[in-house]
């Protein structure tokens, strides 16, 4: 992703007035972890084509978007949430979404341990061990942590409420940490995965526009 939320921000802007060369940084920025999260929903072998399909989705209705950076990956992350679900329902299986929302209610309590896990997870390990998680908690931890949105946004991208998110997050962090001790081999890569983010006081930025092109891969 952009190291600077600031000219995602602004590379969205650009892309809805039309800018091709904006729009391909969008898809840079924000493509990675959005195909992270996807397999998470309906694993590898259809990962790429259902994320392929989201961003045609994404170009064609960029220009009724409105927000920064953060309300952006909210909005891409619930369109691959609905072209995923529609993948599954294509396929005649049901969604592996475990749980009931009703148990996440608590608040999740401080742990030093599951952050430190994050921080020691390496992109390429991190989505074998987020698989052996739960739905719900895989979900929760590849929004906050991999995607980099703030409860709220997480919330509203799963449907349950912010406190359910967290609790989720947390537990899937705990379990990461559990999997990393069990796996010494996945703590030798160091490459940081940011911590959970939460919600920033600052105004959201809306967009005129004045045209749109559909964009295809091709041309990211």
């Amino acid at each position: 992703m952009l190291g600077d939320d600031a000219e995602l921000t602004a590379a969205v802007l650009a892309a809805q007035d039309g800018d091709e060369t904006a729009f391909r940084t969008v898809y840079r920025a924000v493509h990675p972890r959005l195909l992270g999260y996807v397999r998470t929903l309906v694993g590898d072998p259809d990962a790429e084509d259902v994320t392929s399909e989201a961003w045609l989705q994404i170009a064609r209705d960029i220009d009724r978007f409105s927000g920064d950076a953060d309300r952006f990956r909210g909005w891409a992350a619930r369109i691959a949430r609905n072209r995923a679900l529609d993948h599954i329902r294509m396929r005649g299986r049901r969604p592996a979404i475990g749980g009931d929302e009703t148990e996440l209610t608590g608040k999740a309590a401080e742990s030093d341990t599951a952050g430190e896990a994050m921080e020691a997870l390496a992109t390429g390990n991190a989505f074998s061990l987020i698989a052996q998680l739960p739905q719900d908690q895989a979900e929760a931890v590849v929004l906050r942590v991999v995607v980099g949105l703030d409860a709220k946004s997480a919330a509203e991208t799963l449907g349950k409420r912010p406190g359910a998110v967290r609790t989720a997050a947390h537990r899937g962090l705990k379990r990461l940490a559990e999997l990393l001790g069990d796996d010494p081999d996945s703590t030798g890569a160091l490459s940081a995965v940011p911590t959970p983010r939460e919600p920033r006081t600052r105004a959201v930025t809306s967009a005129g526009v004045t045209h749109s092109r559909l964009r295809t891969q091709k041309d990211m």
